[in-house]
């Protein structure tokens, strides 16, 4: 083998490595990280940021602002499901006036 064989050998090896380590959509863990519990009525800012299909950033922005209204348990923000669906439709509602 040559210096660059050896090298590319390594290299993949250490790339098949890496992707067997990575959670893949039926393991649970990454599960956990998609979906919310059916039950659950408060959610982390990131979770109403993915049922809104926006990033975590402009969820926070939203939060901020009182576009998306939020409670404060301890030093915790969450919030509400119904917060979420009411957003969604007053964004709705808003580009059907226009």
């Amino acid at each position: 083998m040559t210096a660059n064989t050896t090298q590319l050998a390594a290299a993949l090896a250490t790339l098949a490595a890496l992707l067997v380590e990575q959670p893949t959509p039926e393991t649970p863990e990454a599960e956990a990280k998609v979906h919310t519990l059916p039950g659950r009525v408060l959610l982390t800012v990131e979770e109403a940021a993915q049922q809104l299909g926006i990033g975590r950033t402009k969820a926070y922005e939203l939060v901020k602002s009182g576009e998306i209204e939020s409670v404060q348990i301890g030093r915790l923000r969450r919030v509400p499901r119904a917060a979420i669906d009411g957003y969604a439709a007053r964004l709705v509602s808003q580009q059907n006036a226009a």
